[in-house]
């Protein structure tokens, strides 16, 4: 599970970033670049790049009596160009998507949370954590609620009735 954001009721600051398992905290948008790996961009970038000189390579050595088919190539370059296009589409797509996460786990802060099943639990949000798969509210008696089926949220708690 990844830390994709947070958002406190003492700050009322959001914040991004992206945490993994040994808690190293980066930008969203290049979130291996703490472990000096390469993010998907890079990656296929350096596959376009190393396709076009692959391509200058091939059209130096080629046998001038049988060259290769032209057609072909630009196939294979729009392909690249293709595929890079999808990446970067995918990397806005994720920073639009954590934004939304966010004001939606904004929103929740000072909410009332109920839980009901076996163990229910019950509180006001104090904080909000943005995980890759879901959102985990921290209630202001200290318990943790994951937000989702099942989970009634609302500006105060319920008012009892008192029979007359």
């Amino acid at each position: 599970m990844t830390v994709v954001g947070q958002v406190n009721k003492a700050t009322a600051n959001t914040t991004t970033g992206s945490t993994g398992s040994s808690g190293n905290t980066g930008n969203t948008s290049d979130p291996t670049s703490q472990a000096g790996g390469k993010t998907a961009s890079d990656k296929a970038m350096l596959n376009y790049d190393s396709f076009l000189r692959l391509l200058i390579a091939q059209l130096k050595n080629q046998d001038p009596t049988a060259p290769s088919d032209p057609a072909q190539q630009l196939a294979q370059l729009a392909s690249f160009s293709q595929v890079e296009q999808t990446i970067q589409s995918n990397q806005k797509l994720d920073s639009l998507l954590t934004q939304s996460s966010l004001q939606i786990a904004q929103s929740y802060i000072g909410k009332y949370v109920q839980t009901t099943g076996d163990n229910p639990v019950s509180g006001t949000v104090a904080s909000v954590k943005v995980y890759s798969d879901g959102l985990i509210a921290t209630l202001d008696n200290g318990k943790q609620v994951l937000v989702g089926p099942g989970v009634t949220i609302s500006d105060g708690p319920p008012k009892t009735s008192n029979p007359s």
